[in-house]
């Protein structure tokens, strides 16, 4: 029985698809919830706080107007319903670490002398059949007049063959901008908060063209997938960190006991409740 297809593919789903095809589709297809993670909610505390320094004027930009916002960015969090349930063990060590990468932020540029022109930008476009979509941390403008796109990164570096994975999908970011905005960006840029260290690429033809080509691949990879029903696990370190491995027959378990929402069409008793 075929599958309906996502709606889209972003950096994270592609990353997901060839990480483990069996937990993209309990993600992607069959629309299931991770419990909230703490590292995730810190991640979206610290972009949320870098957000808020940004809409300052320049001269505004210090720090500790940025530590005043880790409080703010921390209510918004715990407010979140996709938080809900949230277990944040040691409240005060979780804000104090982020601090610290907000402090590390400040040693890595002088965000006085950035110009910011887009906070969050969600940007999709089309290739082909599929629709290819991602959210922009920040993209600026140098005092070249060039386009540069910022995206930060609350974990650790790592090696540098996750380094490369990651710059990838900071160029996939520099493709939507060059369809969307008719120009490509001058650079890519990580900016590694835990180290902190900066990584910085620059997009050329070929690796652009690259990018298309794989980004193409895997999407007709999971239209197969979808048509066949076929998602395969990936057993790798990743399992230890999977909310679906109890469904995972690499693990013993059954997909098709998974919760899942019911699809467009189908009668509400004919799935179970969502995994939350």
């Amino acid at each position: 029985m075929s599958l309906p297809l996502p709606s889209g593919l972003s950096p994270s789903k592609v990353s997901s698809f060839k990480d483990c095809a069996l937990r993209f589709k309990f993600s992607a297809i069959d629309g299931l919830t991770e419990p909230p993670q703490p590292h995730l909610a810190k991640g979206t505390l610290v972009h949320r706080a870098l957000e808020l320094l940004f809409c300052h004027d320049p001269a505004d930009r210090t720090l500790p107007t940025a530590l005043g916002y880790v409080e703010t960015a921390l209510a918004e969090v715990v407010a979140d319903p996709e938080n809900q349930g949230l277990e944040l063990h040691d409240e005060a060590e979780f804000v104090a670490d982020a601090h610290a990468l907000v402090r590390n932020y400040f040693q890595l540029e002088d965000p006085t002398s950035v110009n910011a022109i887009g906070l969050e930008l969600r940007l999709d476009v089309d290739l082909g059949s599929l629709r290819l979509r991602g959210i922009i941390d920040r993209l600026d403008l140098d005092p070249n007049g060039d386009l540069v796109v910022v995206d930060y990164k609350t974990g650790s570096a790592g090696a540098e063959r996750y380094d490369r994975s990651r710059l990838s999908g900071v160029q996939f970011y520099a493709y939507l901008c060059e369809r969307l905005f008719g120009k490509r960006p001058a650079r890519v840029q990580l900016l590694h908060l835990r180290e902190p260290v900066s990584i910085t690429a620059v997009p050329t033809d070929q690796s652009i063209r690259g990018l298309t080509q794989r980004t193409e691949a895997i999407w007709r990879a999971v239209e197969q997938a979808c048509e066949r029903d076929d998602f395969r696990p990936r057993p790798s370190r990743l399992c230890d960190f999977c909310a679906f491995r109890e469904w995972c027959p690499a693990w013993g378990g059954d997909p098709s006991a998974a919760p899942r929402p019911p699809r467009l069409g189908e009668p509400l008793d004919a799935a179970a409740p969502a995994l939350v």
